[in-house]
């Protein structure tokens, strides 16, 4: 039986959360999910969380402003298989109000709540037009306001 969301051991409180189930294309020769799977899914739920808070892709291109990836940082604990149901939990950690936001992720397996990977996005405010580094628009600083508090990211 699955695991409700509040059963789930997250590191942090009220974790945004994705939910996918690993598919036949995902499983690599080890019978388990790729690595870069698990990225994707980052990514995914990233963008998820952003548009539930809305900032859409519409937003950023009337804004001429977008986040993008600077660093990832993954550590993978447990394989999940094909049929597995994993969550994937989202906080935004780190907003220093200018060009920097990060974000943290836990995966979790559904069924038996197990932590599968933990891992961090750094991103950049960039200008979309020309593609360089510059600071936040009024609404990326309110709108990615912190939903958890990790004093090594502060």
């Amino acid at each position: 039986m699955d695991k409700t969301r509040a059963e789930i051991a997250w590191d942090w409180p009220s974790p945004f959360v994705y939910e996918t189930k690993v598919e036949p294309q995902h499983i690599d020769d080890f019978q388990h999910t790729n690595n870069v799977v698990y990225l994707t899914w980052m990514a995914k739920a990233a963008w998820e969380h952003s548009k539930a808070l809305g900032l859409d892709f519409q937003s950023y291109a009337r804004l001429n402003r977008g986040m993008v990836v600077r660093r990832h940082e993954l550590e993978y604990l447990a394989a999940s298989r094909e049929g597995e149901t994993v969550l994937v939990g989202t906080w935004i950690t780190a907003n220093d109000g200018r060009i920097r936001l990060r974000r943290r992720f836990q995966m979790v397996n559904k069924a038996t709540g197990e932590t599968l990977l933990r891992g961090l996005t750094d991103f950049v405010c960039i200008n979309i037009e020309t593609g360089r580094a510059t600071r936040m628009p009024p609404e990326f600083v309110s709108t990615y306001a912190l939903t958890a508090q990790v004093p090594e990211d502060a």
